[in-house]
């Protein structure tokens, strides 16, 4: 079955079969490399053409057309935030509801986006209705909600900081790294939050309690997070890892402080 495939390591390797699949919204990737493979036009076409909504496919691959920049992820939002403006137009809760829980992960990633820029949402509803995402079992979902979210993270960062110390308690740990991950202060592929550059402090309410947490998925990202404020803050950083070994000297422990230290030691 196409579900429990290992994937294929290059492009060029990925079956023909597999690849209509994935293009038909049939089936999710299984790796990066299908995730790269993905042709975002064609299967947003196909999406369109099965829900009979034909009407949306010119003003989305004109908003595709008007990047400067085209990549997976730029062009990604670019459809999400299209299909939130289309469906906005048309009073169409329902597409909005297909592709949040459709098939194609994708498509779950443009639905990512009809709540980052939904400015009808405050920030507590956004963060409310994301969590879905942020326990997806597909890591592309699992990264595109953060950054959907990230500009309305960074405006609001007081707020978004409380709300989400209270996600690090969650027994999921994706959603206990999404708190980590989205405050970043440097982050990957997206704007920096240049307060938690300038001053990390705010951000030890969610870095606290989880500097011994079991999942390495986890332990990675407050690792990296420690290690984006090094490159501001090293003094800082130096303090926080020195007093957490000290105060909680676990395997887990160090092995974060190893990964925030990476940047310092070389």
């Amino acid at each position: 079955m196409t579900e429990k495939r290992k994937g294929a390591r290059s492009i060029k390797d990925i079956p023909p079969t597999v690849l209509e699949q994935l293009n038909r919204g049939e089936t999710e990737t299984v790796n990066l490399t299908e995730w790269l493979a993905v042709d975002q036009r064609l299967l947003l076409k196909n999406l369109l053409i099965q829900n009979k909504r034909p009407e949306y496919l010119g003003p989305l691959l004109k908003r595709i057309d008007d990047l400067e920049k085209q990549t997976v992820n730029t062009i990604n939002e670019a459809i999400g935030t299209g299909i939130f403006e289309e469906t906005l137009k048309n009073n169409d809760e329902e597409f909005l509801s297909v592709i949040s829980d459709h098939t194609s992960d994708l498509a779950r990633c443009w639905a990512t986006y009809t709540i980052g820029r939904n400015q009808a949402l405050t920030l507590k509803e956004k963060l409310e209705r994301i969590q879905k995402f942020a326990a997806d079992q597909h890591f592309g979902v699992r990264e595109i909600c953060w950054m959907a979210l990230r500009p309305s993270i960074a405006a609001e960062l007081d707020d978004s900081l409380s709300i989400l110390t209270g996600w690090t308690a969650h027994k999921d740990p994706n959603i206990r790294r999404f708190a980590s991950e989205s405050t970043r202060p440097r982050g990957v592929w997206c704007a920096h939050i240049d307060a938690l550059k300038r001053s990390p402090t705010p951000g030890l309410q969610i870095l606290e309690p989880l500097r011994s947490d079991p999942s390495r998925y986890v332990q990675d990202s407050v690792g990296n997070w420690l290690n984006d404020a090094s490159k501001s803050q090293p003094e800082f950083v130096i303090e926080i890892c020195d007093e957490w070994l000290r105060e909680s000297p676990t395997k887990e422990t160090q092995y974060i402080v190893k990964t925030a230290l990476r940047t310092i030691r070389k």
